[in-house]
């Protein structure tokens, strides 16, 4: 008896040490620094809000605690993309202004891997600026470093909530430097094909609701 309890409580040790060098895992965190900050080609930066309720329109399968916008919008409950979440947001210039809008499709990735800090979703991007014409972002994200700390923490804490200042760069691929790849529409985006990266700022999050205050940032390399 004495040996199946050293065995069991060896067990569940050896399993809470492991989690805890997954969740404080240093090599994990999102990068703080765009692949594009050394690039010599011109840059379009544009933000949304990543608070749904802020949204155009936002749905899902209807099952996450991030409930669809606005109410009575079609759920993607279809075994094909009951997985899928889709964005549809208002685009805004380097001051605030609108500059278009982003229908954006993500879908959870079956590469993930938690184990190597891995939560990979695979995302498109249709992003349309008036001025200037469309243009295609095809990448895949890694929300590891937000799940550990945003989404862990709020659900940890009395509250339901988390609160504070977190950036994070969320693209991983499928550029060998880890950026997304662009390519043109129509305007003077046609026959562009270049790289962009995609990054998320938050100041709270319930646990109840998702996320409360977050905005998301697309910088895409122009060429002149």
């Amino acid at each position: 008896m004495k040996y199946a309890i050293s065995y069991t409580v060896g067990l569940l040790v050896g399993a809470a040490l492991f989690l805890l060098a997954l969740y404080h895992n240093p090599f994990a965190a999102a990068p703080a620094m765009s692949p594009l900050s050394v690039t010599d080609q011109r840059l379009l930066d544009i933000s949304f809000s990543a608070v749904p309720a802020e949204s155009i329109a936002f749905t899902n399968n209807g099952e996450s605690r991030v409930q669809p916008h606005p109410e009575n919008i079609a759920e993607l409950w279809e075994p094909a993309i009951r997985h899928t979440n889709i964005l549809v947001a208002i685009l805004t210039d380097s001051r605030g202004a609108p500059a278009g809008v982003g229908v954006k499709f993500s879908s959870e990735s079956e590469e993930t891997s938690l184990l190597t800090s891995e939560a990979l979703m695979n995302s498109v991007w249709h992003v349309y600026l008036p001025e200037s014409g469309t243009l295609f972002i095809d990448q895949t994200e890694n929300l590891w470093s937000y799940f550990r700390n945003i989404v862990l923490p709020a659900r940890w804490n009395a509250a339901d909530s988390w609160r504070g200042s977190w950036y994070g760069i969320t693209t991983v691929g499928p550029g060998a430097l880890g950026t997304a790849r662009v390519t043109g529409g129509s305007g003077r985006f046609a026959d562009l094909a270049s790289e962009a990266v995609e990054s998320w700022r938050a100041q709270a999050y319930s646990a109840l609701q998702g996320p409360v205050a977050m905005t998301g940032h697309l910088t895409i390399a122009v060429s002149e």
